[in-house]
């Protein structure tokens, strides 16, 4: 039978007039089991199994709880400050001996210890997630919301403590340092506390959440940039020595982070270039990074400030995403945000007791002040947000979002609680003010906003609306080598130039195989390159070609995505999200060989393309390319100098995105644009009047360019019906090397009349759908063309 270890304190101390004496206390860690115990029920007394029981009470708990209220959209933290709550003296801490057996005070430290480092592991995480050069490519609503959130709350709080709670004020002077504290705390906007939000409700990546994250983080960066302001003064105060003390102590916090930024940062970009492409970084780093939050942990907390800082700001300097930021995460992630962190939240709901009340007064005032904080907040956020043109719904739930709290409220509070700056009922009250606004801002934002939203702009990101010498960005996704090549000959046809710069994106669209993680790949990073993306080589080979043959006016950018094809439309999505694409050009489903027969029929990519069009953040092209029997055609000595290009337009929001893009390749010489115009020969009274005034303005100004540019064509057909129109069209594709349509027009257009009911290809349109016929066998390529579609309404 195996004995029970124990763990010897050494105690000492000094008494006058006494020898001095050597005290050792005992403190049992392992248990002998059950059967080597007298009483099974003393191995209680034993701390590790005390502490195992004790987790596993706080875990079945805390997941039964959250099991139910998952169903009615509440989060996680909900559920673990109620398993707190019901472990702690509010409940069944008032049966008899149950937290004197079960939590007695001698075992609280060891939950203690491992919630504070699943913490500090919980704020190191939440740095690396930051980029903080977000705040650089912020635009002005962000930092205005941003700024706005911290101001203003902070001057309202400013003019209420001091109107109200001064010395000659009804609160008695030693409640004021917890008044003061509850405004700093209620002041503050935490960015990991909105990610988490974020995340819960699967809204991260759309413009409200992109929005709220860039706010929230220049929030958090000055928030946190004048709590360290103000605890530095407050320790030269507290000292009497305010400016040695004061200065001392900045310039200490100054050289830390120096120090964190100029060996941290250059060892993360040397590991990540030591990392091959797609492969997770070694372990042995992640291990080192785990000893450097230590490290930094120990420098701030010795330089007077708050403990958590060392380790948000050592996650900041650490490059986010893939190879090292995504590791990190992947490797730290589950046993801290799923296990440690939450234990934190817990243990504070232990401490509440909500029966046991006496300083009613401050109480009442306690609930006054959060009601106060929280409108002040909402009202800064909601009115900025307005005022930047943000619609008022998503307006509204941007002001829940950034007014939400959680862990790191529950950490400041508890702070405050150990330094003996509120007592154990004022942190009643706001560990319950916590679980409220928790509660009802992630169900007013489950409610307010609409999910399948999650891609769409407050503004417009396609072609028509840009400026005809701005910068054109556009996304070109590739499954294949051809779909390359075939991308390659319309970035081409775009013409860059000086005036009109083009910024191509190129993603490679990998299947990802075996059970690794999905993964995103950027080629810019510098990265060793592995045999599991070489393929992506050949790509990048044409590409830069493209470059080098339009040096300073074009720039391309390459990616490699390694998903499974059901989520690949959303890395497709996020990317055209964050370059600020205004045209995503995808392959066709169907591929050709130089007989004119098709080779490739994926009922995968179909699906692929089907939801970017529903979900896609701007406009989107879908390339029909017939190149490889254009080859032949080239043989034959029938292929004209100029690259001839056609547009059919009948008119609507697609018609026009087909016929801009036009007009910008018709800036080459070496292009020829017709525009083809079909109008029905019946007048159509039913024709919306400002989709008229929009179709005839933009004919207007083709006519005018054709004037003065002999490579532009305009002409107009007149047609009876779809019939009529599907002859002239057939026709065309002898003429044309690329002919250019809208996917979407009225289901009663007189010019398609009878063609929708065959329309076997619902993605393309009716015209698009018959240009991709499989039986044609002629060298004529199609882009079919989607305007955004905006939903901010």
């Amino acid at each position: 039978m195996a004995t029970a270890a124990a763990t010897s304190v050494k105690l000492t101390g000094e008494l006058p007039g006494a020898v001095d004496e050597k005290c050792y206390a005992e403190i049992p860690l392992h248990s002998p089991g059950i059967w080597g115990l007298p009483n099974p029920s003393l191995f209680l007394d034993f701390n590790l199994p005390l502490l195992l029981l004790q987790l596993a009470v706080i875990f079945i708990l805390t997941q039964s709880l959250h099991l139910v209220l998952k169903r009615i959209r509440l989060p996680r933290l909900i559920s673990e400050i109620l398993a707190g709550i019901i472990l702690g003296p509010t409940m069944l801490g008032k049966i008899p001996n149950f937290t004197e057996n079960l939590f007695p005070q001698s075992g609280e430290i060891f939950i203690d210890l491992m919630s504070k480092i699943g913490y500090i592991f919980f704020i190191f995480l939440s740095g690396v997630k930051m980029d903080p050069k977000v705040v650089l490519r912020s635009g002005s609503r962000a930092w205005t919301v941003g700024l706005l959130a911290v101001i203003l709350p902070v001057a309202s709080f400013a003019s209420f403590y001091f109107g109200f709670f001064s010395q000659d004020a009804n609160m008695h002077r030693y409640r004021q340092p917890a008044a003061q504290s509850i405004f700093l705390i209620q002041g503050l906007i935490a960015f990991p506390v909105v990610a988490s939000l974020l995340v819960d409700l699967k809204i991260m990546n759309s413009e409200l959440g992109r929005l709220a994250l860039a706010s929230s983080l220049i929030s958090d960066l000055f928030s946190n940039l004048g709590l360290t302001i103000f605890s530095t003064l407050r320790i030269g105060l507290l000292a009497e020595i305010t400016t040695v003390i004061s200065v001392q102590s900045f310039v200490l916090l100054l050289g830390i982070i120096l120090l964190i930024v100029f060996t941290v940062r250059p060892i993360s970009l040397w590991v990540i270039k030591r990392t091959p492409e797609g492969r997770p970084v070694n372990s042995v780093y992640i291990t080192w990074a785990s000893v450097c939050v230590l490290l930094a942990l120990i420098l701030v907390d010795n330089a007077g400030l708050n403990y958590q800082y060392g380790p948000f700001i050592l996650g900041l300097v650490i490059p986010d995403g893939p190879p090292l930021g995504s590791t990190l995460v992947d490797k730290l992630e589950t046993l801290v945000s799923g296990m440690l962190a939450p234990l934190l939240i817990t243990y504070c709901g232990m401490k509440v007791n909500l029966v046991d009340l006496y300083d009613l007064v401050f109480l009442n005032w306690i609930w006054v002040m959060v009601f106060f904080c929280f409108t002040v907040k909402y009202a800064s956020v909601f009115l900025s947000a307005l005022a930047c043109k943000v619609p008022p719904k998503d307006a509204a739930a941007l002001a829940f979002i950034m007014t939400s709290q959680g862990v790191i409220q529950m950490s400041f509070y508890l702070n405050n609680v150990i330094n003996q700056t509120v007592d154990g009922e004022t942190f009643s009250m706001l560990t319950a003010s916590v679980l409220l606004i928790a509660a009802l801002s992630h169900f007013c934002v489950g409610t307010l906003y609409d999910h399948t939203r999650i891609y769409a702009g407050y503004q417009k990101r396609d072609i028509q609306h840009a400026s005809s010498n701005s910068e054109l960005r556009l996304l070109s996704c590739a499954h294949r080598f051809d779909d390359v090549v075939g991308a390659r000959k319309i970035l081409d046809a775009s013409f860059p130039c000086k005036e009109s710069p083009l910024s191509v994106y190129a993603l490679h669209l990998v299947e990802l195989a075996g059970r690794a993680s999905p993964v995103l790949i950027d080629h810019q990073l510098g990265q060793k390159n592995t045999s599991g993306v070489a393929r992506s080589q050949k790509m990048v080979e044409v590409f830069i070609a493209f470059e080098t043959q339009f040096l300073g006016s074009a720039s391309t950018h390459f990616f490699t995505s390694m998903s499974l094809p059901r989520f690949m439309h959303q890395d497709i999505c996020s990317l055209a999200f964050d370059k600020l694409a205004s045209m995503i050009i995808l392959p066709f489903h169907r591929k050709w060989n130089q007989q004119g027969k098709i080779i490739l029929d994926s009922s995968n990519l179909r699906t692929i393309n089907n939801n970017v069009l529903d979900l896609a953040p701007c406009s989107v092209g879908i390339l029909i390319d017939r190149q490889k029997i254009k080859r032949l055609a080239s043989q034959s000595g029938n292929e004209s100098s100029m690259y001839q290009v056609a547009v059919v337009f009948m008119g609507g929001n697609d018609d026009r995105e087909a016929l801009a893009y036009a007009k910008r390749m018709s800036r080459s010489p070496e292009l020829q644009l017709t525009v083809v115009r079909f109008v029905s020969w019946d007048i159509d009274v039913r024709e919306n009047q400002w989709d008229a005034v929009l179709d005839a303005e933009m004919l207007k100004e083709v006519r005018l360019l054709g004037q003065h540019q002999d490579n532009i064509v305009y002409r107009e057909e007149r047609v009876k019906d779809g019939a009529e129109t599907a002859l002239i069209i057939h026709a065309m594709e002898e003429a044309f090397d690329l002919i250019m349509v809208g996917r979407r027009h009225r289901d009663d257009l007189q010019q398609l009349l009878g063609l929708n009911e065959w329309n076997d290809l619902p993605e393309l349109g009716p015209v698009g759908d018959m240009l991709a016929a499989a039986e044609i066998n002629r060298p004529v390529s199609v882009l079919v063309v989607q305007q955004q579609i905006v939903k901010n309404k």
